[in-house]
């Protein structure tokens, strides 16, 4: 899909896509292009359109480069943050002196939310420049909000795991679930710093960049961007440093209750072995055992096999061992 975006007086508006259209585009926007799609846009513009396999390169190289007056940057963006499998996938920003394409082939809240904003009257001039640093300043905006949900979550999530001394025995927190949580959380952290560092390199390498695409108002932008991401990128550092706590803590507890299971069946074992003993005893097939002559003989055992197993579990309850 190709999505094109000019520049008035005051707002940013979508247009019809066609050849003049694209010439006249302050922004274009291909999201999951088709080789057809990629193929008009590099025709026109005569600029080149990065596939998907190209976009996937880990390299520095692969992703940050300059060609004569145009820049091309591959970041990865964190989507789909607010439901239980967010992604990070690439997105790559096209940056000419007088144009803006992006690559993506997902669909972040950032770009929504920046298109909605851009878009109301009176939002100011949009231009290629203003369209870059506006995107890239709502997809730090949206991992500052997501950044500050999960430490929330995080908050509710040590309570309930460290205040459980008032909670019955069969009402004590699931630790699957609770290990779940933290699983899930730690996931989306770790896609949080990847985007955090893929767009720090991004930054750095659009500051630094000396060609006409690159104005000193930008630069002072990306400056600030910069600062920003860096914090974050600590907050997400202190975030991981948290999950890292809770998940040895979980563990910890999880091993207390498993102990204490198996504390229960020592003490069992423990307070029916002497009755044991005496029961075997009792049950040799000897000849000579004059007990087994006794008229009171049966009550005497019974009664020594009640009292051998109410002993230990006594030194037990003393000891504060149950």
């Amino acid at each position: 899909m190709i999505k094109l975006y000019t520049c008035t007086a005051d707002t940013l508006a979508s247009c019809e896509v066609s050849p003049g259209a694209i010439r006249a585009a302050a922004w274009i926007d291909l999201v999951q292009p088709t080789a057809e799609e990629a193929a008009l846009v590099e025709e026109v513009l005569a600029l080149k359109v990065p596939t998907a396999e190209q976009m996937a390169e880990i390299e520095v190289s692969s992703r940050l480069y300059h060609v004569n007056d145009t820049l091309y940057m591959t970041a990865t963006v964190l989507a789909a943050a607010d439901t239980p499998n967010p992604v990070g996938a690439p997105v790559t920003f096209v940056l000419a002196p007088s144009r803006l394409i992006t690559v993506r082939h997902f669909d972040p809240l950032p770009f929504q939310s920046f298109v909605t904003t851009a878009g109301r009257p009176g939002s100011g001039q949009i231009g290629a420049e203003t369209a870059f640093t506006g995107l890239l300043d709502a997809i730090i905006n949206r991992l500052a909000d997501v950044l500050e949900m999960l430490g929330a979550e995080l908050d509710t999530l040590s309570g309930s795991i460290f205040e459980h001394s008032h909670i019955k025995a069969q009402d004590r927190r699931d630790f699957e679930a609770i290990l779940g949580q933290i699983g899930r959380k730690g996931d989306l952290t770790s896609k949080i710093r990847e985007s955090l560092v893929s767009l720090g390199r991004l930054i750095t390498f659009a500051s630094a960049a000396t060609g006409p695409e690159v104005t000193k108002a930008m630069r002072a932008q990306l400056k600030t961007m910069a600062r920003d991401v860096a914090s974050l990128a600590d907050h997400a550092a202190f975030i991981a440093h948290k999950i890292g706590f809770l998940l040895d803590a979980t563990l910890g507890l999880l091993n207390i209750e498993q102990n204490a299971t198996i504390k229960i069946f020592s003490v069992v074992a423990v307070i029916f072995l002497p009755p044991t003993l005496i029961a075997s005893i009792y049950g040799m097939n000897f000849e000579y055992m004059p007990e087994l002559h006794w008229l009171a003989g049966y009550p005497l055992a019974v009664i020594m096999m009640i009292l051998s197993s109410l002993l230990p579990y006594w030194y037990f309850k003393r000891r504060g061992w149950l």
